[in-house]
């Protein structure tokens, strides 16, 4: 079986459906909703918005979205990360995640904040986001709200995400 290398790359525009159509069937409607919400957005960064491309194939995308904390700090919130189905578990959704970490490096981010599987993100160097003084905004299993801090003092609070992310809590069957 030939392996097809994978090529992490800035979305374009011309992008956006196919994006639309990964983040869908990897996640759900509601993510691929959100995506475009934010990419509407004042706090949009469009070097933050990666795709993984495979033979001229978006197969995968990543969003990092500024936001801002009670304490003052402003940090990336990771949401949404997919694969398109027929293309998971083969490190996408990883070479994603490193490269989008290295962006908000470079753009001079101080933190991360995700809210995802407690068995997956830290082995990005993510931990438990209250324990560098971070907190949600909502009731959430504190092993699955998680941080990671780029610069060490970036100012923790409670995260206000931008008012797209309530997207996610609508059901677009109702």
């Amino acid at each position: 079986m030939r392996s097809i290398p994978v090529r992490i790359r800035p979305e374009t525009s011309e992008d956006y459906p196919a994006v639309h159509d990964v983040v869908r069937r990897a996640c759900r409607e509601n993510e691929a909703r959100l995506v475009d919400m934010l990419r509407e957005s004042p706090e949009f960064v469009p070097a933050l918005s990666l795709v993984a491309e495979m033979d001229g194939r978006v197969v995968g995308h990543i969003l990092f979205t500024p936001t801002e904390t009670t304490g003052g700090g402003t940090v990336l919130a990771l949401a949404p990360v997919g694969v398109d189905p027929l293309f998971q578990r083969q490190g996408i959704g990883s070479a994603l995640i490193r490269r989008g970490l290295e962006e908000a490096r470079r753009l001079g981010y101080g933190a991360v904040i995700v809210l995802g599987h407690p068995d997956y993100y830290p082995r990005f160097g993510f931990s438990p986001a209250h324990e560098k003084g971070f907190a949600a905004p909502y009731p959430v299993p504190d092993e699955a709200f998680m941080v990671l801090e780029l610069r060490p003092g970036t100012p923790g609070g409670t995260v206000v995400y931008s008012p797209a992310f309530e997207v996610c809590d609508e059901d677009p069957e109702t």
